[in-house]
């Protein structure tokens, strides 16, 4: 991983960005924690269940890899990635999608609890917006990102299961002179909707994750982990993503 310098998250007052006002913003309030702790990729799955499964109000959550990393989607086969298992930490995710590695991309979810009026948007709707509030933050970066016209959509339960989700663009994925650079896979059940995103094959700039928040919610606040969501994060991890009969069941 390429290590870069992040300042501390601030509160949308202190941040001093001025967003694009001709944009809505997605959420009317978020929490935002920014998670630099190093994690096995188990773990990382399991807080954002544990985020999923405790969250009052939407929520995104950035995360760093230290380490080779790889993620696939709950339809996936393993088949399909068992050849990386000596090279990487791989896991597989609750939401669907294709094959991301991780290493030197910034990994976000964002969690939004059925409470929430932006969980009865369609899950498409919430994918471009949540693209859009992106390209809009690395256009203010100076990069011409767009999103994708494409048709397919790569964070669905069942398309491009075993695909390289990062090979091709496919539907309102941010793209950077034809290359995709932003994807996500989403989830929903009885506890809300969780989107797990990869940023990758850009130089983010140390404010990306400040700028991205002020894009998603006017009034974002920054929290920090608590040690009990940690600690049910842990048993998800133990019992779910880090077991292999999870890993393998396909």
């Amino acid at each position: 991983m390429i290590s870069r310098p992040n300042p501390p998250l601030l509160q949308r007052e202190e941040a001093g960005f001025a967003a694009d006002e001709d944009s809505p913003r997605l959420f009317a309030a978020l929490d935002v924690y920014r998670d630099i702790t190093s994690r096995s990729a188990a773990m990382n799955m399991a807080v954002d269940e544990a985020l999923l499964q405790s969250a009052t109000v939407p929520t995104v959550r950035f995360y760093r890899w230290d380490h080779p990393a790889l993620s696939f989607g709950y339809f996936g086969k393993f088949a399909d990635v068992s050849t990386y298992q000596s090279k990487r930490d791989i896991v597989r995710r609750w939401t669907g999608g294709g094959i991301v590695f991780h290493g030197d991309d910034l990994t976000y979810s964002i969690v939004i609890p059925a409470s929430s009026a932006v969980f009865c948007e369609s899950s498409i709707s919430i994918y471009e917006r949540t693209h859009a509030a992106i390209r809009a933050a690395l256009i203010r970066n100076g990069e011409k990102a767009e999103l994708s016209p494409g048709v397919d959509d790569c964070g669905s339960t069942v398309n491009s299961a075993g695909a390289m989700c990062f090979t091709n663009p496919v539907r309102s994925d941010v793209i950077r002179n034809g290359q995709k650079i932003a994807g996500a896979a989403q989830r929903r059940n009885r506890a809300g909707l969780l989107q797990q995103g990869s940023i990758q094959n850009v130089d983010l700039p140390a404010s990306f994750e400040n700028e991205l928040a002020e894009q998603l919610s006017a009034g974002f606040v920054a929290r920090q982990i608590e040690p009990r969501l940690l600690e049910q994060a842990q048993k998800i991890a133990e019992n779910k993503y880090g077991n292999p009969v999870w890993l393998r069941k396909r």
